[in-house]
């Protein structure tokens, strides 16, 4: 008597979560690409650790004995150059905390700021290419995308308080930096020369992740 045949095995089935979505499991249809979003940050954070690495010590900026006043606007204007070269991350650091202490000030106009940002990270400069921007039944286009954020950019910034206050902030900056330079005497400073470099500046080191592919535009 022949035996019955076995029946082939059951392939495992996953059941769906009850309220999930593509979007909650990483799928295409994720509102934001995380893989780029993760290379900006990644690129950000190696970017923003090699221009710390240049900084120069706070007791060597703030060192009382090196300050006297400028003989000429001229002698003024070479002291703030050198200076400039050599204290130009902790520089960078002032005009960051004038602009933070600016908004923080404001928390109001803070939150438009960090609003708009979430706004251009999730809706345009990390949205995955094929998951479009839909609003009450519409299909917005990259391009239409956008327009609208630049439009919405361009109200909140200069129809608020939001734009007053960073150039506000920067022009503080600006003017303790330019004070610094101009009355701290350089004559004990010794700047290497890659370092003085116009492309090893800490601006272009701590934006150089801008220019790689970790946005997703």
């Amino acid at each position: 008597m022949a035996s019955a045949p076995t029946p082939p095995p059951l392939l495992p089935v996953t059941n769906p979560v009850p309220g999930s979505s593509p979007a909650a499991a990483g799928g295409p249809d994720a509102p934001i690409a995380t893989p780029a979003f993760r290379l900006f940050l990644s690129r950000f954070s190696d970017s923003a650790r090699r221009s710390l690495s240049d900084r120069r010590p706070w007791g060597e900026l703030l060192d009382r004995s090196a300050f006297s006043k400028p003989d000429s606007l001229s002698d003024a204007t070479s002291r703030l150059r050198r200076n400039l070269a050599y204290f130009r991350v902790n520089y960078a650091a002032v005009v960051a905390f004038a602009l933070g202490a600016s908004l923080l000030a404001h928390p109001f106009s803070l939150l438009i700021l960090l609003g708009l940002l979430a706004a251009w990270c999730f809706l345009y400069l990390f949205r995955a290419s094929d998951q479009p921007v839909v609003l009450l039944g519409r299909t917005f286009s990259d391009r239409e995308t956008l327009l609208g954020l630049v439009g919405a950019s361009f109200v909140l910034l200069f129809f608020t308080s939001v734009a007053s206050l960073i150039i506000s902030g920067l022009l503080v900056g600006g003017a303790l930096v330019a004070a610094h330079g101009a009355f701290r005497v350089p004559e004990d400073l010794f700047l290497d020369e890659p370092n003085a470099a116009p492309g090893n500046s800490a601006a272009q080191g701590l934006l150089s992740f801008l220019g790689g592919p970790g946005s997703g535009v």
